[in-house]
C-alpha cells in the first residue's frame, strides 16, 4: 500500500474517532459526578464525603452523572453538550480561576479541558456510534 493510501485510510477513520472521543471524554466525566454523588470510585476529598442534596456541587454531580450519561450513548449531543460547557465554564471562572491565572497553577486544566471539547460536540455532534446517529436514519 502507498503512502497516501494509507493516509487517506488513517483519515476515513476520522469520524469513528470522533465519536471514540466522545464515548472516553463523556466515561472520564461521569467519574467525577459520581464522586460527588455516590462516593464512587472515591469520595470527594479531603474526607470522602459526598455533595449535600441540592447544593451547587450536588447540582454539578447530577449534571456530570446524567448529563455525561447522555453524552456516553450520544443522545441529545448538542444541547447537552453546550449545558455542559457552561457547567465547566462556571466551574473554572468560580472554583479555580480566583486561584491563579494559569489553569495548571490553579488545577483548572481538567475545566478548561472538557468546556472546549463540550463545546466543539455542541457544534459537531455525536458522531456515528450514537443515539443520535441512530435516530436520523
Amino acid at each position: 500500500m502507498s503512502r497516501s493510501n494509507s493516509i487517506s485510510r488513517w483519515v476515513s477513520f476520522g469520524p469513528q474517532f470522533h465519536a471514540l472521543l466522545r464515548i472516553v471524554t463523556a466515561f472520564m466525566f461521569m467519574q467525577s459526578g459520581t464522586m460527588k454523588l455516590f462516593a464512587w470510585p472515591m469520595g470527594m476529598p479531603p474526607d470522602n464525603s459526598t455533595a449535600v442534596f441540592g447544593t451547587q456541587i450536588w447540582i454539578g454531580g447530577f449534571l456530570e452523572v446524567f448529563g455525561g450519561l447522555l453524552m456516553l450513548i450520544g443522545w441529545w449531543t448538542r444541547p447537552v453538550a453546550f449545558i455542559l460547557a457552561g457547567e465547566m465554564a462556571v466551574a473554572y471562572f468560580q472554583f479555580h480561576q480566583p486561584s491563579g491565572f494559569w489553569p495548571v497553577e490553579n488545577g483548572g486544566v481538567a475545566a478548561v479541558a472538557y468546556c472546549f471539547l463540550f463545546l466543539y460536540y455542541s457544534a459537531a455532534g455525536a458522531g456515528p456510534w450514537s443515539v443520535d446517529a441512530w435516530k436520523s436514519k
